[in-house]
């Protein structure tokens, strides 16, 4: 699988992060507007704005969606995507001007490297300053720069996870997706059940296999909510946002085959399915929900196979000899 979100007409990506202090931001950009729902299935969720992609809401449209490190913290980037959007006077009108409509989510990376850093305003506007059509880099950046993933035994034998994104197409249709996978489960190839990253047993790089771990009643005190996938899936093809709550809801599919535990109450699990419209095509739901699952699960697998680890930290790619297949 190859592509990325940005061959969807409509949609621009933008990064922006601090590799050392470990965090970042980012920000998608749909400069001519765009429909979208949300489903939340993950029970830690931290989100600002994102009811108005829940019910009915009178802006009708989203302008940028904003992904995020520094938990509630990094809430704070999207005033700077705002400020972006409002200096090129893209927003809802109103008569006192226009007011862009940016959902956000974020995820707890506090724990990587340097808990006091987290995105601000500055760092949202840049990312929005670098948003293009072109492919976005992958792996260790954005709001995936402190994501990890296979918490179930602790940050000490976690892996690295990142930011993946990819495209599907099929009966003249495509359909991109992007994931910033900072899963509590471990991540598992769907396609063969192989075991990419997530919970190591102790003093090796062996997959511990977390599901396994609590299918035999392993329990993990305290359990602390420090983990979420923000996926989001986009069509260029003209979908009503009654249609795009079926897609998200349909798409959670991907998260469910490439993360092992997922939806736990430990995780903010949050995917937005979006339509740019920019086809000009009426879309087809069932149609946009097959591929956009199957970019997601590729998404997924690409957050996490480009990722950059540390020391303490390793990452899929660094691992010799890594593999395992998941129970």
């Amino acid at each position: 699988m190859a592509g990325s979100i940005t061959d969807v007409p409509g949609v621009l990506v933008g990064h922006a992060h601090d590799a050392v202090r470990g965090s970042g931001v980012t920000v998608l950009l749909f400069p001519d507007g765009a429909v979208g729902a949300a489903d939340i299935r993950g029970e830690a969720a931290g989100t600002r704005q994102m009811d108005s992609l829940l019910r009915p809401h009178p802006a009708r449209q989203l302008h940028a969606l904003v992904l995020a490190g520094g938990s509630a913290f990094g809430m704070d980037a999207a005033s700077g995507i705002l400020r972006f959007l409002e200096e090129r006077n893209i927003g809802f009108p109103t008569p006192s001007g226009v007011v862009p409509i940016a959902p956000t989510a974020v995820i707890y990376d506090l724990g990587y490297a340097d808990a006091a850093f987290r995105p601000g305003p500055e760092m949202g506007y840049e990312a929005a300053r670098n948003a293009s059509a072109l492919p976005p880099r992958r792996g260790s950046v954005g709001a995936g720069t402190g994501a990890t993933v296979g918490k179930a035994l602790g940050i000490r034998r976690a892996m690295k996870g990142g930011f993946g994104d990819a495209s599907e197409g099929g009966g003249g249709a495509v359909v991109g997706a992007c994931a910033v996978v900072n899963a509590f489960g471990d991540v598992v190839d769907p396609a063969t059940g192989e075991w990419v990253a997530g919970a190591r047993v102790e003093g090796s790089d062996a997959p511990a296999d977390a599901e396994a771990l609590f299918r035999e009643g392993f329990r993990r005190e305290p359990f602390s909510q420090e983990n979420t996938t923000l996926a989001v899936v986009a069509t260029a093809d003209l979908l009503s946002r009654e249609e795009l709550f079926t897609v998200a809801r349909m798409a959670h599919a991907a998260l469910c085959r490439a993360i092992r535990p997922v939806h736990t109450p430990m995780d903010g699990d949050v995917l937005v399915a979006v339509s740019t419209g920019r086809s000009g095509r009426k879309g087809n739901a069932l149609q946009t929900a097959a591929l956009g699952t199957r970019a997601l699960e590729a998404s997924i697998l690409d957050g996490v196979r480009s990722a950059k680890g540390t020391s303490a930290v390793p990452a899929a790619a660094e691992l010799p000899g890594r593999g395992g297949k998941a129970t």
